[in-house]
């Protein structure tokens, strides 16, 4: 029999089971199957299907169809409770990474990496949805670095396995699959089994909410989407093409990724809740644009491996910063829209992501540096946008024209 209790009651259960609990839990389980098949998939495409640069760029823009429709969770959020829609979507990425192997086809891999893309997303959205509505505004930005960097030391004990038994077990990429798709599955029906449902104080409104006060939050989400594609789509695709990095000197790139997020992700937790949100994004924006101007040098003026490889390391960190942008709406939001608002800014943020990857697939074909060039673009107008954002954001001063308004206000 389904359990229910409030957040305010949830402080009775047991530590292990109280709502933050839930959330490193989660946060633990994802990370596993998601980045096994991103160590793994640069290196299975091309060996397995051959694909080239085009291929990559499709195969990247049917990942994110599923991101750019997951506005469709409010709908479904009206029938099914949020917390439940999360465990199930995670079910389904761990269940899709699992068979992956399976589908060596360019046909089988897009239809493979679309069910698996629904879990993320759809796990995602809830996700940030739910961290937002169970943790305090004042405790948020710590939180949500423990959480990210719970999430990638769960991560890190899956990497290290894949580097010391690849090549020891000559273990295959099926194998991989099922075992880290397995372990997020079965840690998510678990989750579905023992934990009660925690009531959040505010109702959530279950219709799409666009609010003219949000802009700024969309703005950002936009350009994130664009930016982020860049990175996740064509970073680790160099090192593979330009490079010729095997799996485990992928995995090894993504192993010092983790550590440092381990490491800094909590900092940046606290930067956030220190600095403010404008001061943080700005500083990530700022070096984001010179990361992928650096990107551009790697091919058009010929910089080596180590440098790449460096840039690969600092680009995912800068990215850690983007807690911020959850900050930033929480403190602006009412408590009511944070679920529907969820939704529409994954929705936002994957607009560009539906279209960017097959279109910038062709341009890499012509110019890779090009690709990073206009990347630090995207990067550039971010830093502008987040310029706009008031050093202490509140409902009314979503911005700094909302600021200026009161502060000339007769």
């Amino acid at each position: 029999m389904t359990r229910y209790v409030t957040l305010d009651d949830a402080k009775y259960q047991p530590f292990w089971r109280r709502p933050v609990a839930l959330l490193f839990l989660m946060a633990l389980a994802m990370p596993v199957a998601f980045n096994t098949w991103s160590a793994l998939l640069n290196n299975f495409v091309i060996e397995v299907a051959q694909f080239d640069g085009s291929d990559i760029g499709l195969l990247h823009t049917v990942r994110e169809i599923p991101g750019f429709l997951a506005v469709g969770v409010i709908a479904i959020i009206i029938f099914v409770r949020e917390q439940v829609l999360g465990l199930v979507s995670l079910v389904l990425l761990g269940l899709a990474t699992a068979v992956t192997a399976w589908f060596p086809s360019m046909g089988g891999i897009l239809t493979i990496t679309m069910l698996s893309s629904i879990g993320f997303h759809y796990y995602e959205t809830v996700n940030q949805s739910l961290q937002l509505q169970w943790l305090r505004i004042e405790d948020a930005p710590r939180m949500i670095g423990w959480l990210m960097a719970a999430g990638s030391a769960a991560t890190l004990v899956a990497y290290l396995a894949i580097m010391a038994l690849w090549d020891t077990l000559a273990l295959s990429y099926n194998i991989v699959y099922m075992i880290g798709g397995g372990l997020t599955a079965t840690v998510a029906v678990v989750a579905l089994t023992v934990y009660p449902q925690f009531e959040a104080p505010t109702p959530q409104v279950k219709k799409m909410v666009l609010r003219k006060r949000y802009w700024l939050y969309y703005a950002l989400q936009f350009m994130s989407g664009a930016r982020r594609q860049i990175f996740v789509v064509f970073a680790g695709f160099m090192m593979v093409e330009r490079f010729g990095f095997d799996v485990h000197e992928i995995t090894l790139l993504y192993l010092i990724n983790l550590v440092a997020n381990i490491i800094f992700a909590p900092l940046m937790g606290r930067a956030v809740g220190f600095f403010g949100e404008r001061r943080t994004l700005s500083f990530e924006y700022i070096g984001l644009v010179f990361v992928f101007l650096a990107y551009g040098g790697v091919y058009y003026l010929g910089w080596g491996v180590v440098i790449a490889a460096t840039l690969y390391v600092l680009d995912h960190m800068f990215f850690a910063l983007a807690l911020g942008l959850k900050t930033y709406f929480q403190k602006i939001a009412d408590p009511g829209d944070i679920a529907p608002t969820a939704a529409v800014a994954f929705t936002i943020n994957h607009i560009a992501a539906v279209f960017l990857p097959v279109g910038l697939g062709l341009l890499w074909m012509i110019s890779p540096a090009a690709v990073f060039f206009l990347a630090a673009g995207m990067a550039s107008v971010s830093l502008i946008l987040a310029r706009l954002i008031p050093r202490h954001p509140r409902p009314g001063h979503e911005t700094v024209f909302a600021t200026l308004r009161v502060a000339v206000a007769p």
